[in-house]
């Protein structure tokens, strides 16, 4: 199909998101709609549609026993599984907002995150590749406490992400476990929970996902049930997705693209959802052959890599028909071996921002690998996207600027901050993306550029000024600019480029004991940054290249640095 499809307006067709469960749940009855991750390819429990919606159902009448009150939000930070799901969708049901949070944060980010949020209660796994989460919020907030969360309730990890950690400290952290929490709904008949869920409304907000922008801070992006449900009832018109369908959720659920293309999308189509708690390459192989798996959305990174798996020739991935991709250059070459080599049918990207519930622009099916891998499609319908100048002027096809876009799907605010609220949305309601793009003859876009200067490393989006705020905190630091260079596995790492304060001697730059400062900046930063964010590359410098107006050059610095790094997780030090 190479034109444009029909809006099917999931707003009207459902209205909220616990509508689209229960009719999830009449269309589907006794299918499977998710294959719970365990032991081994074949997964763990595999709840029917019908199932889900009783689970949901039982969550919900938990949280209203709680205490949760329309409007209160509920956060979850936890991995892809099914846990998530029941969690996610139980809180909505009770009219509470969700707000995900990245399973790779700190402690200390998770904080922030809730005290921004003030969330009222968080759902947290109880030890993760490792990680004890209670523990590691525990003790973020051990000196500023959180007054807004009241509690926290623990699900368990997903066993096929399950690493044993160190035991919990006693007193370390108060937690609920999930099942414990689920008994309280035998304290609230259906039918006072049925009454919460039917009070939620369509133009209700639905979740604040937690995006950084230039200023570093982190900002809760609000959407709702309705603008949510037509954005992604079109994206999976878009892509075909349909009834039957497998599909191997990889991307995080924390994401807006994991959560809403996975999980509401999968609701909406009667497709069957196989999330994936922890990517590893060898597993998701096995997965998609024991699984049949039929529809695999995710970054380039996780297609090419699926090329060049070694036992690729050795197993059985003719199931899959559908690949979805973005959010970084998608060469030519990936989308013609997709399908050459895989029979893959459907290749297709797109593009999209938080603040525009995370679609925008996308290929159609029929488009040729050109238009799928040069550019990232055209406007959905409804939807508006302009490439401007400065001014706001339209710039001409072909000709760079900065994309702006108007329509439903443009979010209803920052939470809490007005102030970047009417920075990021005009006055005639067009969302200013920071991206830099153009448009050709036919309306696809290609993206250029970033003005906000965000790179993605192996599909996460990094925010640069977020991770200098941190770096400059280090004593040995007097100034730093980070930026996304080339790397061969993830797409692009992060780039510190380093001013080093003073030496006791009293001369500046890279000499004497500030060379050393390079050695133990990562590991420094390790400990108050998600992995992702964590520079892999650390150049000392001089001083950093500026403009007359003392802006630092970082166009200069990604032209100098820039050349394609090899590394893994270590860093590596330099002199500019």
């Amino acid at each position: 199909m190479g034109g444009d499809v029909v809006d099917p307006r999931g707003d009207l067709a459902w209205g909220t998101i616990p509508t689209l469960v229960a009719d999830a749940a009449a269309r589907g009855g006794e299918q499977v709609a998710v294959v719970a991750p365990g032991e081994g390819p074949a997964g763990g429990a595999r709840v029917s549609f019908g199932e889900l919606a009783d689970q949901v159902a039982t969550a919900t009448r938990a949280y209203v026993a709680s205490g949760v009150r329309p409007g209160d939000r509920v956060a979850v930070w936890a991995p892809n599984g099914l846990e998530w799901i029941v969690a996610s969708l139980g809180a909505l049901g009770a009219g509470a907002v969700l707000v995900p949070l990245n399973t790779r944060f700190k402690g200390a980010e998770a904080a922030g995150v809730l005290r921004t949020s003030g969330a009222r209660f968080l759902v947290s796994v109880d030890s993760f590749l490792g990680v004890d989460y209670p523990e590691a919020l525990a003790d973020a907030v051990s000196a500023h406490p959180l007054p807004d969360l009241e509690a926290v309730i623990t699900v368990p990890a997903p066993r096929a992400g399950r690493v044993t950690g160190a035991p919990r400290r006693p007193g370390a952290s108060s937690s609920v476990p999930w099942d414990t929490f689920l008994e309280r709904a035998d304290s609230v008949p259906e039918e006072v929970a049925a009454g919460r869920t039917a009070a939620v409304r369509a133009d209700d907000v639905s979740d604040l996902v937690f995006t950084s922008g230039t200023t570093g801070a982190p900002k809760g992006v609000m959407t709702t049930h309705a603008q949510t449900l037509r954005t992604f009832a079109t994206w999976s018109a878009v892509v075909g997705l349909a009834p039957g369908d497998r599909y191997l959720i990889v991307n995080p659920f924390f994401h807006t693209f994991g959560y809403k293309a996975g999980v509401l999308a999968c609701l909406m189509a009667g497709a069957t959802m196989v999330p994936e708690p922890v990517f590893d390459l060898d597993r998701l192989v096995r997965t998609v052959e024991a699984e049949r798996i039929t529809v695999l959305p995710g970054p380039p990174t996780v297609l090419r890599s699926l090329l060049e798996h070694p036992e690729r020739d050795r197993v059985d991935l003719s199931s899959l028909r559908l690949a979805v991709t973005g959010a970084a250059e998608v060469p030519v070459e990936l989308v013609e071996r997709l399908r050459d080599e895989l029979g893959v049918a459907t290749v297709l990207t797109a593009y999209g921002l938080t603040e525009a519930c995370g679609t925008v622009t996308m290929c159609r099916r029929g488009d040729p690998p050109e238009v799928v891998a040069r550019t990232s499609g055209r406007a959905i319908p409804d939807v508006e996207v302009r490439v401007v100048d400065s001014a706001g002027r339209a710039r001409p096809a072909g000709e760079p600027g900065e994309v702006v876009v108007r329509g439903y799907n443009v979010m209803r605010g920052y939470f809490g901050d007005p102030e970047a609220t009417a920075s990021a949305v005009d006055e005639e309601g067009w969302l200013h993306t920071g991206d830099v793009g153009a448009l050709d003859e036919a309306g696809n876009l290609a993206i250029t550029d970033r003005l906000k200067d965000m790179y993605v490393s192996g599909g996460f989006n990094v925010y640069p000024a977020e991770v200098e705020a941190v770096l400059r905190t280090h004593p040995g630091i007097a100034q730093v600019a980070v930026v996304g260079v080339p790397d061969a596995r993830l797409g692009e790492v992060g780039c510190a480029v380093v001013v080093p304060a003073q030496s006791q001697d009293g001369t500046g730059g890279p000499t004497g004991v500030a060379r050393g400062l390079a050695d133990d900046l990562t590991a420094w930063a390790r400990q108050r940054l998600a992995n992702f964010k964590v520079p892999r590359r650390v150049v000392l410098v001089d001083e950093l290249p500026v403009n007359a107006g003392g802006k630092v050059l970082k166009r200069e610095l990604r032209d100098r640095y820039g050349e394609p790094a090899t590394l893994g997780d270590g860093g590596r030090a330099g002199t500019g």
